[in-house]
C-alpha cells in the first residue's frame, strides 16, 4: 500500500511537470505562430493566423498557470503535513 502511494505521488509531480512543459512548447509555438503571420502578404491569411496564435497562447498560459497553481498548493500541503508530524 504504501509502495503504491510513493508511486503514484511521485508520478504525480512527474505527469504534472510534463503537462507544465507541454503548455510551454504551446505558448512558444504559439508565439512563433504569431510573428511568422505577420510575414503573410494575404490580408485574410494573417487575421485568422494572428488570432490562432493569440488563441494557442491564451489558452495555454491559462493552462500553465494552472498547472502551476496546482503544483504550488500541493507542496504548500505536503509542507504542512509534514511540520504537523
Amino acid at each position: 500500500m504504501f509502495t503504491k502511494f510513493l508511486t503514484y505521488r511521485y508520478l504525480w509531480w512527474i505527469g504534472q511537470g510534463l503537462l507544465t512543459a507541454a503548455g510551454c512548447f504551446f505558448i512558444f509555438f504559439g508565439i512563433s505562430l504569431l510573428i511568422a503571420s505577420y510575414k503573410l502578404d494575404n490580408p485574410f491569411t494573417f487575421i485568422m493566423t494572428f488570432f490562432a496564435s493569440n488563441l494557442i497562447i491564451l489558452i495555454s498560459g491559462a493552462l500553465v498557470a494552472g498547472f502551476l497553481f496546482r503544483l504550488r498548493a500541493v507542496y504548500q500541503e505536503l509542507g504542512k503535513t509534514d511540520d504537523d508530524e
